[in-house]
């Protein structure tokens, strides 16, 4: 059973730590684009949109597949670009904004 959970990107994440992690990478308006709910497009908040997810088992698993998706397709691109971000500051240069 451990093999299985370390395959699994979802292992000790929490849902605070994914909408969080998507709001930061997407922004609320690129996470109603992607997922028409509510609580991402009216007045959002971690708060709000993580009552919601908790209640609704189908939003919450399109949050859970785009954290994935978004994990597979750009992996640890975004920590190694705020690394490299952070060593260049000053020589003109700035991360692409996805």
């Amino acid at each position: 059973m451990s093999n299985e959970q370390k395959n699994n990107p979802l292992h000790s994440m929490t849902l605070e730590k994914i909408v969080v992690s998507l709001q930061e990478f997407y922004g609320w308006e690129g996470l109603a684009g992607r997922i028409e709910v509510r609580c991402f497009m009216l007045d959002p908040s971690v708060k709000s949109s993580l009552k919601f997810l908790r209640r609704t088992p189908w939003a919450r698993k399109k949050v859970e597949e785009l954290f994935v998706y978004t994990l597979e397709k750009y992996g640890n691109e975004e920590a190694d670009g705020e690394e490299e971000r952070d060593e260049e500051e000053g020589e003109g240069t700035s991360k692409v904004e996805l």
